[in-house]
């Protein structure tokens, strides 16, 4: 997702006064002070610079940790939740900032539901195309992130750091967050983790989607559903009985419900997202 500096609203869920130990700062040039909350605390961490046929990008990363027992959301939150949000203006020397995501797990939402996002912590890589390639960037960034446990906060942080594209001590966190964004791959395109077909078929009040999944004997295996706009509000896969499947193939079902006034499914690309310990990819799947 590539962000231009425009802020997004944050939504305010509830409100509550505690206060977790202030975590000490790293080293200015790889990272920016801890900025806490109420049983979290954000920074951004520099990364190395990249190189491109097309561009020269300098990598950083949004740093958030959570108290035992507390999480925050995923671009698709599921049942219930609020995505991060990322205002940028007030950035220098920077023409354009894309925030990845690593791959999310789900977890039961407290009231019956189940929620996608981040356990504990997790650096958000952000990839960052400076309109001067030979001078650092200056990164400024207003975050708006849920943290939730039993109940949740709205948290915020004010963060700002200068990326110079030289490998410095966060480098190699910022890099192993970047391998657990899911790789974009075309449906069918065969691999260890492989979405294989997708179609739709007749269910009760909606119809289904129905996903085949390849994967490593025993691993574990989740599937996330976003449809073409944020509008999209379908419910979370779950695992069905692989039927006359080939031997390994797992399959996920959702109802086809939760679409906004007026949109057809049949056309519509779905973006699919399947998770293993080891992998993760994406796939955007027109449904027949």
């Amino acid at each position: 997702m590539t962000l231009h500096l425009t802020p997004r609203p944050f939504i305010v869920v509830v409100t509550a006064f505690f206060c977790v130990a202030a975590m000490p700062a790293a080293r200015a040039q790889d990272a920016s002070a801890w900025e806490t909350q109420p049983h979290a605390a954000a920074r951004l961490i520099a990364g190395a610079a990249t190189k491109s046929a097309s561009a020269n990008q300098l990598q950083a990363g949004i740093e958030i940790k959570l108290a035992p027992g507390w999480h925050t959301y995923w671009r698709y939150p599921g049942d219930s939740g609020v995505p991060p949000t990322f205002d940028f203006a007030g950035s220098q020397n920077i023409r354009s900032v894309s925030v990845l995501w690593p791959a999310p797990q789900r977890f039961a939402d407290g009231a019956g539901g189940h929620s996608i996002g981040y356990i504990g912590e997790v650096v958000l890589p952000l990839r960052i195309v400076p309109d001067d390639p030979g001078k650092p960037a200056s990164l400024h960034v207003k975050l708006g992130y849920a943290i939730c446990g039993n109940m949740c906060i709205p948290g915020e942080a004010d963060l700002a750091l200068t990326v110079s594209g030289q490998a410095g001590a966060q480098a190699a966190a910022v890099a192993a967050a970047d391998k657990r964004v899911p790789r974009r791959v075309p449906l069918g395109a065969l691999g260890a983790l492989a979405i294989l077909a997708v179609h739709r078929e007749a269910g009760g009040t909606h119809e289904r989607v129905i996903v085949d999944i390849a994967a490593p004997k025993d691993a574990a295996v989740d599937l996330f559903a976003e449809g073409p706009t944020p509008e999209w509000a379908l419910p979370l896969p779950e695992p069905a009985a692989a039927g006359g499947s080939a031997p390994g193939v797992r399959r996920f079902a959702f109802a086809l419900d939760g679409l906004p006034q007026g949109a057809r499914a049949k056309g519509a690309k779905l973006m699919l997202t399947a998770v293993s310990p080891n992998d993760a990819i994406e796939v955007a799947a027109p449904l027949d």
